[in-house]
C-alpha cells in the first residue's frame, strides 16, 4: 500500500440535513493543509438521507466525497460512526483526519485514533506543515494560559479541531465525485434508543451569533439576565453565562461560555459582571472585539477587552440599552 497521504475531513449534519457549520470550518484548513502538502480532500458524511450534504461538501473545495447513507444513522451512534469513518479511511488512505472538536468529535476522534492505530490531538486551534512535512498541532492547555506545539509520530494523525478556529469556507462551482460507500454497520439491537427532547428556543445559538452578551456572578441573579437579553435582542445576537450563573441556576447550562462547554468567536462579546477565568476565556478569547462593564478595576477580564467600562452594571447597561434602542428606532447602525 502506497504512503498514506491527503485529507480526510469527517462532515457532520445539522437537523436540517445540511452540513453543520463546524464542517465548512474544517473544509478551510483541509484546503490550506492541501495547499501546503498537495494533499488531495477527501470527506466523509453519514446519516440517513445525506446526498444533498455530500454533494454542498464538494462545492466546499472537497475533490471526492463519501456517503455513507442507512436509516439507523439518523442519530449519531458510536460504533457504527466509527465503521463508516474507518470504512472511508481505507477508502483513501489519508495522513490526516480532520473532526470538529463538538460533542460528536470528541466522542469519535480517541475511537477513531484506536481503530486506525493513528496518533491523536484534540482541541486543536491550529494545523500546519512542518519544515519535515509533518503535521504540527497547537492547542491550548493550562486552561488556555500556553499554547502547545505537539507532532504526533503516528498517522494518520486524528486532529480535532476546536470550534470557529478558522473562517467557513464559502461554496464555489467545483463540484466533487460523489461516492456512496458500503458500510457493514453494527448491529442496532444492541443499542436501546433513549428519548430525544428537543429544545424550542427563539434565540439564536450561541455558537452561531455575531453579538454575544454575557453575564457573570456580579449579575445577582435572573432579573439581570433578562436585562442581558434586552440588549442582545435589540444587537440581534445571544446571551451567555459563566459558571457560577448557571450553577445558580439563573440560567440554562446551554448558555454557559468555556472551554469545558460552548466556544465562540463572536464579532463582539459583551462581558458583564465576570471577573474573567482562565476557564471561561479560553472560551471566548477568540471574540474580534471584547467590551467589558465590571465594577472592580483589577478584575482579569478587563486585560484581555478593548474597551472597558469600570462601574455598576446596573447603571451603566440600562443607559447602553437604551442608545443602542434609540439609535436602532432611528435608523442608524448600534
Amino acid at each position: 500500500m502506497a504512503d498514506p497521504s491527503g485529507v480526510l475531513v469527517v462532515a457532520e449534519v445539522s437537523d436540517d440535513g445540511n452540513p453543520a457549520g463546524v464542517t465548512a470550518e474544517l473544509m478551510t484548513l483541509a484546503v490550506d493543509l492541501s495547499s501546503e502538502g498537495s494533499r488531495d480532500i477527501s470527506a466523509v458524511v453519514i446519516g440517513d438521507k445525506v446526498e444533498e450534504a455530500a454533494k454542498y461538501l464538494g462545492s466546499l473545495g472537497a475533490d471526492k466525497v463519501f456517503a455513507v447513507e442507512d436509516a439507523s444513522l439518523a442519530r449519531y451512534r458510536t460504533e457504527a460512526f466509527v465503521a463508516a469513518v474507518v470504512a472511508a479511511a481505507g477508502a483513501t488512505n489519508p495522513s490526516v483526519v480532520l473532526l470538529s472538536h463538538s460533542p460528536l468529535g470528541q466522542d469519535l476522534a480517541p475511537r477513531l485514533a484506536l481503530a486506525l492505530e493513528g496518533g491523536l490531538v484534540s482541541d486543536c486551534t491550529g494545523v500546519e506543515v512542518g519544515g519535515d512535512v509533518q503535521l504540527l498541532c497547537t492547542r491550548p492547555v493550562y486552561g488556555g494560559n500556553v499554547i502547545a506545539a505537539v507532532v504526533s509520530n503516528r498517522v494518520p494523525l486524528i486532529a480535532a479541531i476546536r470550534q470557529h478556529a478558522f473562517d467557513a469556507a464559502a461554496p464555489g462551482d467545483a463540484r466533487a465525485e460523489v461516492v456512496k460507500l458500503p458500510v457493514e454497520l453494527p448491529d442496532t439491537a444492541r443499542y436501546k434508543t433513549g428519548e430525544q427532547v428537543l429544545e424550542e428556543s427563539e434565540d439564536m445559538a450561541l455558537e452561531d451569533a455575531s453579538v454575544v452578551v454575557t453575564g457573570g456572578r456580579g449579575m445577582g441573579g435572573k432579573e439581570g439576565f433578562e436585562e442581558l437579553a434586552r440588549l442582545a435582542h435589540l444587537l440581534g445576537g445571544a446571551v451567555g453565562a459563566s459558571r457560577p450563573p448557571v450553577d445558580s441556576g439563573w440560567i440554562n447550562t446551554t448558555a454557559q461560555v468555556g472551554i469545558t462547554c460552548k466556544i465562540v468567536a463572536p464579532e463582539a462579546y459583551i462581558a458583564v459582571g465576570l471577573s474573567g477565568s482562565s476557564q471561561h476565556l479560553s472560551g471566548m478569547s477568540d471574540s474580534r472585539k471584547i467590551i467589558v462593564i465590571n465594577n472592580d478595576p483589577d478584575a482579569y477580564i478587563f486585560k484581555v477587552s478593548d474597551y472597558g467600562v469600570v462601574g455598576d452594571w446596573r447603571k451603566v447597561l440600562p443607559a447602553f440599552t437604551d442608545a443602542v434602542e434609540r439609535l436602532t428606532k432611528e435608523g442608524g447602525a448600534p
